[in-house]
């Protein structure tokens, strides 16, 4: 059964019909929406300020989510994926997100909706990430404008598969 542990008074509480790895972490002021996937050695880390993450989001193997205390929370809006060994820091990803393997988001970074974040990109502390971007690099800059293909042949497909590798699980 995965780690979810109480801290400061407060217990994370996991929407319906979610995916929670045996070997993940949730600890702290963390509300997780339905149809959530939280996978292998992920850690999800509501002690030091809240944790908010919509519906359909997958939070893939390794990676780690933390806040900075009492200054930046973090917030993930729907339909989001959050890419093995991700580092996701005190700041704000809206709806239709993909963040790629090994990225880094930096607190106050604001992660406007249908982006994309490269793999291995470090996305700065305070950076403004446009409506329909992807972004990447170190540090991370606007390599291009999202087209259709992108919206749905990689941020939709993404959480769509997550959402059909977590219903393997719970059979």
């Amino acid at each position: 059964m995965a780690l979810i542990k109480e801290v400061n008074g407060f217990l994370p509480q996991i929407g319906t019909d979610c995916f929670i790895a045996e070997n993940s972490t949730i600890v702290g002021d963390v509300i997780i929406g339905n149809k959530c996937s939280v996978w292998f050695n992920a850690i999800i880390r509501g002690d030091v300020h809240y944790i908010r993450i919509g519906n359909n989001v997958n939070i893939q193997d390794g990676a780690i989510i933390h806040c900075t205390y009492q200054k930046s929370p973090v917030n993930i809006g729907n339909n989001v994926s959050i890419a093995h060994g991700a580092i996701i820091h005190g700041c704000t990803i809206k709806d239709n997100v993909l963040i790629g393997m090994g990225a880094i988001i930096m607190d106050d970074a604001v992660i406007e909706s249908n982006s994309i974040i490269a793999a291995g990109a470090v996305v700065s502390k305070n950076t403004h990430v446009t409506t329909g971007s992807v972004y990447g690099g170190v540090p991370a800059i606007k390599i291009k404008e999202i087209d259709k293909d992108l919206v749905e042949g990689e941020i939709e497909r993404i959480a769509n598969s997550y959402s059909l590798y977590a219903s393997w699980y719970k059979k």
